[in-house]
């Protein structure tokens, strides 16, 4: 049900609040002043605040546009039994939704409510459907290989279980895409897929990326953080190159793993996730394990299944179907018609080295796109490919 915050100095107003509200079947609290609605509003996700203009500490036209910052995605109900049309216009323009005299009427209440938390929910679908559309554009498999195909039968077998996956290959072949599709072919497509690229955080600060941390656990740590896995909560988890993960950080994934439970750096309470897990690398984690640099426990605990990605010179029947979709994709980027490419380009491209692999080759095309004319010809290939 819709969690909803009620944020007002008077305790008989936020108990009656509260009571008509809990009667509707919503999940309320509460905070008596400004400050203390701001810290609710950074440990819990709300979908609606009712929030009183007038209060000491903090009046609530600031807390609106501190909110603007911290819980975006949040509806606020603007309620006062000092307002005017002035305060009215100038909490909208300040992002309300609405503006309740008080005593509120039970039946305006009820439905401005209700029309508030629709709007979020229409917000909040909005933003999902173009997240996943902008993942679709890029996650498509193009090629027809044996070895993609090897790829594509084993995400279809994997996808729609809930079983861990180690995803390897080399840098640039295409192992965040599997993931992707591993998301969107599962159960959990609804829900959230949320990427950490271990080897991108420091290691003194992967552990509070992944479990979160509590305020004040650490120098930096001004206000509570929620980390990765519970981000995750219902969906997807997808730990990209996982070999280069410290070993202390490397522990507590383990244990997640096991419990289905983490603690925030800094913090006691256990918490319960529901999360698969999908993990990447480039490296040779059996020889990392042999090296002492990755547990052998947690590396049979992530590969439940494992899926190789070939490298593009491995597959390179697929290359001219790669450039073509790259031409398209690189014409819809820039707004013009996708420029055609002769069968000698294509001849050439497909004989290179490919070391940096698919994502070397989309960069090649875009090079190609930007110094050849309406047609990439043979000579352009080789003027501007680089090799």
């Amino acid at each position: 049900m819709p969690r909803i915050l009620i944020i007002d100095d008077e305790k008989a107003i936020r108990n009656t609040l509260k009571e008509i509200l809990e009667f509707e079947s919503y999940t309320v609290d509460q905070a008596e002043d400004g400050p203390a609605g701001l810290d609710l509003l950074i440990q819990h996700k709300y979908d609606l605040v009712l929030c009183d203009i007038k209060m000491p500490k903090m009046d609530g036209l600031e807390v609106l546009s501190r909110a603007q910052t911290l819980a975006p995605d949040t509806a606020f109900i603007m309620v006062s039994a000092h307002g005017n049309i002035e305060t009215a216009v100038e909490a909208t323009k300040k992002g309300a939704y609405d503006f309740l005299p008080k005593p509120p009427d039970l039946n305006r209440l009820l439905i401005t409510v209700r029309n508030a938390l629709d709007r979020t929910k229409l917000v909040t679908e909005t933003k999902t459907l173009k997240k996943k559309l902008s993942v679709t554009k890029g996650s498509a498999m193009i090629g027809s290989s044996a070895a993609l195909g090897a790829v594509r039968k084993a995400i279809e077998k994997v996808a729609p279980t809930d079983a861990r996956v180690l995803i390897t290959g080399p840098n640039g072949a295409g192992k965040e895409m599997v993931a992707r599709q591993l998301h969107e072919l599962s159960p959990r497509a609804q829900g959230p897929m949320v990427e950490v690229n271990c080897a991108a955080i420091p290691s003194e600060l992967i552990e509070s990326e992944l479990f979160g941390h509590e305020k004040g656990s650490f120098t930096s740590a001004v206000k509570q953080r929620i980390g990765k896995f519970e981000q995750a909560d219902g969906g997807t988890l997808f730990l990209d190159e996982i070999g280069d993960m410290s070993l202390s950080a490397q522990a507590k994934v383990l244990r997640a793993l096991q419990e289905s439970k983490i603690t925030r750096v800094g913090g006691e309470k256990e918490i319960s996730v529901n999360v698969r897990v999908l993990a990447a690398t480039n490296k040779d984690l059996l020889q990392e394990i042999a090296d002492r640099n990755f547990r052998e426990d947690l590396y049979h605990r992530l590969s439940v299944i494992l899926i190789q990605v070939p490298a593009l010179n491995d597959r390179r029947e697929d290359i001219p179907d790669l450039i073509q979709k790259f031409l398209a994709d690189i014409a819809a980027d820039y707004g013009n018609k996708a420029k055609k490419i002769d069968a000698g380009a294509l001849k050439y491209l497909q004989g290179l080295d490919w070391r940096g692999n698919i994502r070397e080759l989309r960069n090649v095309v875009e090079r190609l796109v930007i110094m050849s004319d309406d047609t990439v010809t043979e000579a352009d290939a080789k003027a501007f490919a680089g090799k």
